[in-house]
């Protein structure tokens, strides 16, 4: 027998190497380039690269979508008609992919019911809590109301000393004469022999009911009479049980014990409804603590917290000032001052300070001073009255000036109605637990003594809202509270709440694949994101994140580096492995020469300096501790902080409004401070540079936003071809009728809507998704039809027009050039602006800015975290955008936790110096060799690092 010894024996893998990784073959989606990539799971994989290189191409649009397919395909015909077409994304094979889950950034819900604690499922566990522990205390007495059972009647009874006589009896309702004699009557055929009326007990048959001087007349049925024995008998205990049963039946569900013992006569009530005090209360159940439903509900408000009524804002729109001072708007003026007037005069009869400011005033006293009492009228009785006046135009506009959406009066903005007040779990109630920021509520919970048999029935419930506390509290959401709404929280903010939850979810063998989660985090935060996300891989799941935080790549297992640069120059795997391993091998990977120092951004040599400024007083805005601020003017400024120290409440809700008011006497009524002072008259123009889209329509492309497309159109119309066949730059347009496909009007795509299907897009059969007419297509310039030039990155086209002679083609690459100077020089010119990012619209925004001319006005830029979804190497393009427009006069303020962007600035703001409660006042200011000095501030200890 002869054996080749030449030949190599491939062996087939083990079938657990093969789950070991995710294996992907060919990806070919949007930029990427033929990928092939084995993906480790069960690890931590970090994806990172240029702006554009496709990072989002290969998580998101492959990995994540072939996922999603799969699991789809695996249901039920009946289940996937409801979910969806899915389509494969473009690749050879993936192998070992587990169910997908992506986490997004982007604010998943618009429902006005939505909130974080429904959203997190924590308070789902808190009705439950209430509804099984939950104890309901009597306004009135403040004992807690009990529903009683026969056993506690007689275990009352029981309890009684030997010889005490005691009787069994029914208070029967109070009736008319007439309806009283029929139910004796019915009580004398069904065996009753006694009632108690008119004071003594007697015989049925001996009461005379023309004693009765009232038109209606009570009495009590008595049902039994027991003398208590020395030892308790079974047939004695239920004779007892059946007579009390028998009082709760015929009365309502009640049954009185009276009990004679030495000559004293001691009652006691019992009753089987849920009732104290006279009053009847709601049993505690889950749908009692529910706002979404009517059992639980505010009826004012209907479970939203807001009403339309009188706006606190407006009535008292400068809280610094007293109320001496005027704070209230409408008790100015000669006649309506006395309404002021009357409260001095008798301020120290109740003891209010009506010098203090009205921030620093407590919760009692501006209940007082809404409510008023018997020294003054309140501001409630001030707008009855001018409800009651309304007749009169100037009151009825007076009304007006003052009415907004505003919190519940009846429920205080917590939703429910007052019947789930009444429960509490450890003396408090669930209204006030909502209310607290979600660190208190931990505290709380952890402080909170439960006894045993709250233990026993209530052990799981506790344990599960602790958790999901904790994951909030790890994700740098400590400053949050339960009933903040959904739609109100940033993007980055509600990605960590859909982290937490899937956290608290405990699902294993998943694969999560996360977008930029740090995105509006504090470096300070950040480790305790890291914690998370290792939790959910020690879990058993895998995890995927789209990522440019140094911290965050530095602690994973793996990164993975596409590009090497963005658009159609990335698409390729530069570096995968373990950022501790690197061993000086960076090779062409931008991530891997920032992390190993060879690349970096530089400290600029020197600082600006300022001398004019904007100036806000008194902010008082949400956490705003009465803070005063200087806002330099012609530098780079950075307002800095942990995450809910009071950052955008100072810029976006202070400072933007109130400067676009003064400036242009329109816009949002501004939060609340007291002045806007300083060198405003220098300012021709405020802009705040948010991440919103810049457009709504499918047809809307960046190219269009900064008007280069006019440009282009004007090309293609002076070519001869377009001449010779009479088009004119609007047969080039894709959003006027002309040149435009006529059956997709200039989409390129039909949107086919299939009934109990989702809908389905196909490619227009008519352009074949060209868009335009053949004629239109038929026109080139430099060898380039209009569709040739819109498939262009910003790049290529500004290389393709840049080549040209021609005068309108130069006019097009200078039109396109800042684009490439904000770092999107990898978008194409037909890109539909509704797949554009947060961060990559308001980099749109900035190019439109500075491409235009040079403007002898000065305006103010208010940038909100530019840096989202920038690598470091991008960053520096952004700082060079920034130093443009301040060379060009300009001023620049900055909302940002990015450290790169920190160090460049010549002013720093650092608010703090924690989140919520915490926050709200200025840690330190200056320059950020100065802030980094100051030991106290969160910022600065990190900034050090950096310097």
């Amino acid at each position: 027998m002869l054996i080749n010894t030449n030949c190599t024996i491939f062996m087939p893998k083990k079938i657990s190497e093969i789950n070991n990784y995710i294996e992907i073959k060919g990806a070919r989606v949007n930029n990427l380039k033929n990928v092939n990539i084995n993906i480790p799971r069960d690890k931590l994989i970090v994806i990172t690269g240029l702006s554009g290189s496709g990072k989002s191409s290969l998580a998101f649009d492959t990995i994540y979508a072939e996922g999603q397919r799969r699991y789809v395909e695996s249901l039920s015909a009946y289940a996937r008609q409801f979910l969806g077409r899915i389509k494969k994304p473009e690749v050879d094979y993936i192998r070992g992919i587990p169910p997908a889950i992506a986490i997004e950034q982007r604010v998943s819900t618009r429902n006005p019911r939505s909130t974080v604690g429904t959203s997190t499922e924590i308070y789902d566990y808190l009705k439950l809590l209430y509804a099984r522990i939950g104890k309901t205390i009597s306004p009135v007495s403040g004992n807690e109301v009990k529903k009683h059972q026969v056993q506690d009647v007689v275990d009352f009874i029981q309890k009684q000393e030997p010889g005490t006589l005691t009787l069994i009896m029914a208070p029967l309702e109070t009736a008319p004469v007439s309806i009283m004699e029929r139910r004796l009557q019915q009580f004398q055929r069904e065996g009753f022999s006694r009632v108690e009326m008119f004071g003594k007990i007697q015989r049925i048959g001996d009461v005379d009911l023309s004693e009765a001087t009232e038109d209606e007349i009570s009495a009590k049925l008595a049902l039994d009479r027991i003398q208590v024995p020395d030892k308790w008998e079974e047939d004695t205990l239920s004779r007892i049980a059946d007579s009390v049963q028998s009082s709760f039946s015929e009365s309502n569900g009640r049954c009185l014990i009276r009990s004679h013992i030495n000559e004293k006569i001691i009652s006691r009530e019992f009753s089987n409804r849920f009732e104290l005090d006279g009053m009847l209360f709601e049993e505690p159940n889950e749908h009692l603590f529910s706002f979404n439903n009517p059992v639980g509900a505010c009826p004012t408000c209907e479970g939203f917290g807001k009403v339309i009524g009188i706006d606190e804002e407006l009535v008292i729109p400068d809280k610094t000032l007293s109320i001496y001072e005027e704070a209230i708007a409408c008790w100015k003026g000669e006649k309506m001052s006395e309404w002021k007037n009357r409260l001095i005069r008798n301020a120290d009869k109740f003891d209010f300070p009506v010098h203090k400011p009205y921030f620093e005033l407590t919760e009692d006293q501006k209940e007082v001073l809404w409510k008023g009492n018997r020294h003054f009228y309140g501001l409630n009785r001030f707008f009855k009255h001018l409800e009651d006046k309304k007749y009169k135009i100037q009151y009825r506009v007076m009304l007006s000036r003052y009415r907004g959406k505003t919190n519940c009066p009846e429920c205080k903005g917590t939703r429910l109605n007052k019947e789930a007040g009444y429960v509490r779990v450890c003396n408090t109630m669930i209204q006030e637990l909502v209310m607290m920021p979600i660190d208190e509520l931990a505290a709380f919970l952890k402080n909170c003594e439960f006894s045993e048999r709250e233990k026993k029935v209530a052990g799981r419930i506790i344990k599960e809202i602790n958790s999901r506390v904790d994951f909030l509290l790890n994700v740098g959401l400590s400053y949050l509270t339960l009933n903040r709404l959904s739609s109100s929280l940033s993007g980055g903010e509600s990605q960590r709440i859909n982290l937490a939850t899937s956290l608290g979810s405990s699902l294993v063998g998943s694969l999560y694949i996360l977008d930029e989660p740090s995105i509006g985090l504090h470096s300070r935060d950040t480790q305790r994101l890291i914690h998370v996300l290792t939790k959910l891989k020690e879990l058993g799941n895998s995890v995927v994140v789209v990522e440019h935080d140094e911290e965050i790549i530095r602690a994973s297992d793996e990164f993975i580096d596409i590009g090497p640069d963005a658009g159609s120059n990335g698409g390729q795997v530069i570096f995968q492995g373990n950022p501790a391993k690197m061993n000086g091998d960076a090779g062409k990977s931008y991530t891997a020469r920032y992390l190993n120092g060879d690349l970096s951004l530089q400290v600029p040599p020197k600082r600006r300096k300022w001398n004019h400024y904007i100036e806000i007083m008194g902010a008082v805005e949400n956490n705003l501790k009465g803070i005063n601020v200087k806002f330099p003017l012609n530098v780079l400024t950075v307002v800095t902080g942990v995450s809910g120290s009071g950052k955008s409440s100072l810029v976006k809700n202070i400072l933007f409004p109130a400067l676009l008011r003064k400036l242009s006497g329109a816009g949002e009524r501004a939060g609340s401070f007291s002045v806007l002072q300083g060198d405003i008259k220098r300012l021709q123009n405020v802009e705040f540079v948010d991440q919103n889209p810049i457009g709504r329509s499918s047809r809307s492309n960046p190219v269009t936003y900064i008007k280069a497309y006019d440009e282009i159109r004007k090309l293609f119309a002076s070519q001869k071809s377009a001449y010779y066949n009479n088009l004119k730059p609007s047969h080039f347009s894709f959003n006027v009728d002309g040149g435009r496909c006529e059956e997709c009007l200039g989409e390129g795509v039909i949107h086919v809507e299939m009934q109990f299907m989702a809908d389905v897009t196909l490619v227009c059969e008519s352009c074949g998704g060209k868009r335009f007419k053949d004629e239109v297509l038929e026109v080139k310039f430099h060898k380039k039809s209009i569709f040739e030039v819109l498939e262009m990155t910003v790049d290529d086209a500004i290389e393709f027009f840049g080549s040209a002679k021609d005068k309108t083609a130069q006019k097009v690459t200078e039109r396109l050039q800042p684009l490439a100077n904000v770092g999107l020089g990898y978008i194409t010119l037909g890109q539909s602006s509704s797949t554009l990012s947060g961060g990559e619209s308001q980099r749109v925004k900035l190019a439109t800015f500075l491409g235009r001319e040079s403007p002898s006005e000065h305006r103010l830029f208010i940038f909100d975290e530019p840096t989202t979804g920038l690598h470091f190497h991008d960053i520096g393009k952004l700082l060079t955008a920034f130093h443009d427009l301040i060379e060009r006069g300009h001023s620049v303020l900055v909302i940002e936790h990015n450290m790169e962007v920190i160090k460049s600035a010549d002013w720093i703001i650092d608010l703090g110096p924690d989140g919520g409660k915490t926050g709200g006042n200025i840690v330190c200011e200056g320059t950020p060799e100065e802030v980094a000095a100051v030991k106290k501030s969160y910022t600065g200890q990190f900034l050090k690092a950096k310097l």
